[in-house]
């Protein structure tokens, strides 16, 4: 089993605002819009906006998403080798689980489309 990296993920107070700023930079798209989460298509790996209410001062403010084949499968797997579980997340049409890495990282993994 193995996971791929699709998107790297922005956390900001203002997903739109941001998208539309980060798309024109790279000449994107937004592909997805659930308001609180933004998906585009931003070359290979695509960009990602999601709203947090406050910008983390010591947090993580980017992170990756990584798609898989058995979402559950990996996530047990990728805990085995010292991941953290840190929540399970749904939008809709698209659900994820959080993790940190051994640093305290955080990822998100999801199920591949």
């Amino acid at each position: 089993m193995t996971a791929r990296i699709v998107n790297l993920t922005i956390n900001t107070t203002d997903p739109r605002a941001l998208a539309d700023w980060w798309t024109k930079i790279v000449d994107g798209k937004i592909t997805r819009d659930f308001g609180d989460f933004i998906f585009t298509d931003a070359g290979a790996i695509g960009l990602a906006f999601q709203r947090v209410d406050e910008r983390p001062g010591g947090g993580t403010l980017l992170h990756l998403d990584l798609a898989t084949e058995d979402l559950p499968a990996e996530v047990a797997r990728m805990r085995e080798l010292g991941a953290e579980l840190v929540a399970e997340r749904e939008a809709p049409g698209i659900s994820w689980t959080t993790l940190r890495d051994p640093d305290g990282n955080e990822f998100c993994v999801t199920q591949s489309h």
